[in-house]
């Protein structure tokens, strides 16, 4: 079994999931922000997408992490690789709350944990799937460095899908 990693950054740390992170991330999977990620979900459905990101840990080697802020002990979101029959590819994913967008959070939680897929997983390459709609989501995956890839697979056939490499 994988230990969860704890990974620290300037201001955000990522850490394991816990039972009281369900309430922010329901709230945002119900709500309509999560349009992009095929949302607004139904409560058993987002408690099954809360479990899965938890479960992939020990199923694959891999998962969520809260984004939580250091300074205030707040979650702010989460950050994720994302694996298992869902996904063709190692996914690198992210959502924040409402409150914490705009800030830089989720460019220095996805920028950690690739570093951690990369040197910890030797994870040689990672996408992110993108609702093509979803501007604000891809202007980060292209400041992190990835670059569309047209030939990639996805699980939705009209994501964009950004390519990051090790």
């Amino acid at each position: 079994m994988t230990t969860i990693p704890i990974l620290t950054t300037s201001r955000p740390i990522l850490r394991p999931m816990r039972a009281a992170d369900w309430t922010g991330y329901h709230g945002l999977m119900a709500s309509d922000r999560s349009v992009y990620m095929g949302g607004p979900f139904s409560t058993a459905v987002a408690w099954g997408m809360f479990c899965a990101d938890h479960a992939q840990w020990s199923l694959f080697g891999c998962g969520a992490l809260m984004i939580e802020n250091k300074a205030s002990g707040e979650c702010l979101g989460q950050v994720g690789i994302n694996s298992g029959p869902l996904f063709p590819e190692f996914e690198l994913g992210w959502l924040l709350y409402p409150a914490a967008e705009g800030h830089g959070f989720a460019y220095e939680a996805a920028t950690a944990l690739r570093a951690w897929s990369i040197d910890v997983r030797h994870i040689e390459t990672l996408v992110s799937y993108v609702d093509p709609d979803n501007a604000r989501s891809s202007r980060l995956a292209e400041r992190l460095g990835a670059t569309l890839d047209a030939n990639a697979q996805r699980p939705d056939p009209s994501d964009l899908v950004y390519r990051h490499y090790g």
